[in-house]
């Protein structure tokens, strides 16, 4: 795979060997195993979000640190509630990519479409792509409450509280959506179910909640 752009040394001289280990585990244990030409993927991924996307605006200086464990890896807990790979997602308000990146990198015959309604946005998730040679991705510049096209699978990462996402993937997601970001143990949300991810994948444990469609 060419990554333009950006040089690639290969994932195991340029990843830290415990990086390497927590996201192949992840994938492993939600069942979704991540080969090599995929670790190599996300690495490039995480060098441009501390390169790019830092330069732009989309990631705080402050969270280079905490790319792997933070944003990689939580982005990578949105395959625990799949018991297969869908084939279609859409990530609302994707941002830089998080998590649908890390999803349409570690579901390879899933299409992903990022939607956020900023054209500066857009045009950054356009170029991560390019960078990264993905051709299951494509990018829509939309209001959510304005888009029409669902997927089979909606997901959210902090993009608006769940109450407020509640009607929108109700009307979007085919047979499931899932939000997360929580750090804290969520109040019980209407309409929505919740999975605790364990700490020993993150620096603390996460809850994504899970809306399925009846």
């Amino acid at each position: 795979m060419k990554h333009e752009g950006l040089a690639i040394d290969g994932a195991s001289s340029v990843f830290h060997v415990e990086h390497l280990e927590l996201l192949a585990r992840l994938g492993s244990d939600f069942g979704f195993p991540l080969e090599a030409r995929q670790l190599d993927t996300l690495d490039t991924y995480r060098r441009w979000l501390e390169t790019e996307a830092v330069e732009a605006g989309g990631i705080g200086p402050n969270e280079v640190s905490h790319l792997v464990d933070r944003h990689l890896a939580d982005a990578l807990t949105f395959l625990q509630p799949l018991d297969s790979a869908p084939a279609t997602m859409l990530d609302i308000g994707s941002g830089v990519g998080l998590p649908g990146i890390p999803l349409a990198i570690a579901l390879f015959s899933t299409e992903i479409t990022l939607l956020d309604r900023s054209g500066r946005r857009c045009e950054l998730l356009r170029r991560a792509i390019r960078v990264l040679d993905l051709e299951n991705v494509a990018v829509e510049q939309q209001d959510l409450a304005r888009i029409e096209v669902g997927a089979e699978v909606v997901v959210s990462r902090a993009s608006l509280p769940p109450e407020q996402l509640l009607p929108h993937v109700r009307r979007l997601a085919g047979r499931l959506a899932i939000v997360g970001g929580s750090t804290t143990n969520p109040v019980e949300v209407p309409g929505f179910s919740t999975v605790e991810i364990e700490s020993r994948y993150l620096e603390s444990p996460r809850w994504l909640l899970i809306m399925q469609q009846s």
